[in-house]
């Protein structure tokens, strides 16, 4: 009669095992910690992903959607992992390895490990609908958590943009505005209220996120972005969200982006029509493969006589901050080379295809330098 270690060794016998050598000189596609929550509490190999092995059937398609991805799984001390190597076997995948040795080989060697993010009950609580998903977890609301996000505006995009991303939790968010709240403003950017007509839009969206979610730290730069300032206050920051109504800041936003590779998710509202699409640097067009120069200033409406619908940046500004978590998980297909369109009145989206422009005088050549320009400030479409 077979014993659990006649039977273990039977099924190492038949899977591929890999060494914590092999795994540092040749790091795989996916490396996956099969261990149980408690274990993977006390630290983790730097880049795996957690899928314990009682969830490990139900999760793997999700996770790993391609049967060819080469794969290690790890446990404590191996065994636990050649057992998930055997069942993702059966699973059709084809490329599965089991660490020997586990994390404790790891630790052994010295190697780094990561801690994971430790959520208090309240958060636990909070963000339990996040958690649930396969594709967040608690390693991606970690992940949210510990993100920058810069709002370029706390406007008519910028409020619900801001709204949905302190909710979801992204740690810290910074608002830049040089504006004051102003009765007219109350019809769409809902970030601000009667009581504080007059206050600095940062100031009073700091108050609103605040009071929304205590985990989130809101840095307000009451400025309005130049060649001077907006490198610094960039830098800070792991991904913007462009809600900028003049072509002075987005032709400034995207150059600063480029030089210093962060994503911008651009969105724009006029009337009844909004556009949005994300802008990753040097990995599909900018802003300026769309519009290489702005146009002159008599060419471009006036901001107060254009006039939009109220909730119509409540569409666009959602989608945005929808495209902002989806970059900071790395989950989905985002917009880059799409422009996503909303006509409100039709009740209807369509999409055009975006390229990048080989002659673009920024993003044609990452080697080449760019410049800041400080336009001259107008309004647009």
């Amino acid at each position: 009669m077979a014993n659990f270690q006649s039977y273990l060794r039977e099924i190492k016998s038949r899977i591929a095992e890999t060494t914590v050598d092999e795994i540092r000189q040749k790091p795989p596609q996916v490396l996956i910690d099969v261990r149980e929550g408690e274990e993977n509490q006390e630290g983790y190999i730097p880049g795996s992903d957690w899928i314990p092995r009682g969830k490990l059937e139900q999760r793997i398609e999700d996770a790993v959607p391609d049967r060819a991805a080469d794969i290690v799984l790890y446990c404590a001390g191996g065994n636990r992992s050649a057992l998930a190597a055997r069942t993702l076997g059966e699973l059709g995948y084809t490329q599965v390895r089991s660490l020997a040795g586990g994390f404790g080989a790891w630790k052994k060697a010295g190697l780094p490990i990561d801690k994971p993010f430790v959520f208090t009950d309240a958060q636990k609580a909070r963000y339990a609908r996040h958690t649930m998903l396969p594709e967040v977890g608690e390693v991606g609301q970690a992940r949210l958590l510990r993100s920058r996000v810069l709002l370029v505006g706390a406007g008519g995009l910028g409020s619900p943009s801001g709204l949905y991303l302190g909710a979801a939790g992204i740690g810290t968010i910074g608002i830049v505005d040089d504006d004051v709240v102003d009765a007219s403003n109350l019809q769409r950017q809902v970030l601000h209220n009667m009581t504080r007509i007059g206050v600095p839009k940062v100031d009073s969206a700091k108050q609103t996120l605040s009071d929304l979610n205590p985990d989130v730290q809101v840095i307000p730069h009451r400025v309005r972005l130049n060649s001077e300032n907006v490198l610094d206050i960039l830098n800070g920051y792991d991904l913007v969200v462009d809600g900028a109504d003049n072509f002075q800041t987005r032709y400034l936003l995207n150059d600063a982006a480029l030089m210093l590779k962060k994503p911008v998710v651009h969105a724009s509202i006029f009337r009844f029509e909004g556009q949005i699409t994300t802008f990753l640097p040097f990995d599909g067009p900018c802003y300026r493969c769309l519009y290489p120069e702005p146009p002159p200033a008599g060419m471009a409406p006036s901001c107060n006589e254009a006039g939009v619908l109220g909730v119509l940046p409540g569409v666009i500004g959602v989608l945005q901050a929808t495209e902002a978590v989806k970059i900071l998980l790395g989950i989905g297909q985002t917009l880059s080379g799409r422009l996503l369109i909303y006509d409100a009145l039709a009740a209807k989206f369509r999409e055009l295809k975006l390229r990048r422009d080989p002659g673009c005088v920024v993003c044609s050549d990452p080697k080449k330098p760019i410049q800041l320009i400080d336009y001259e400030a107008f309004c647009n479409i």
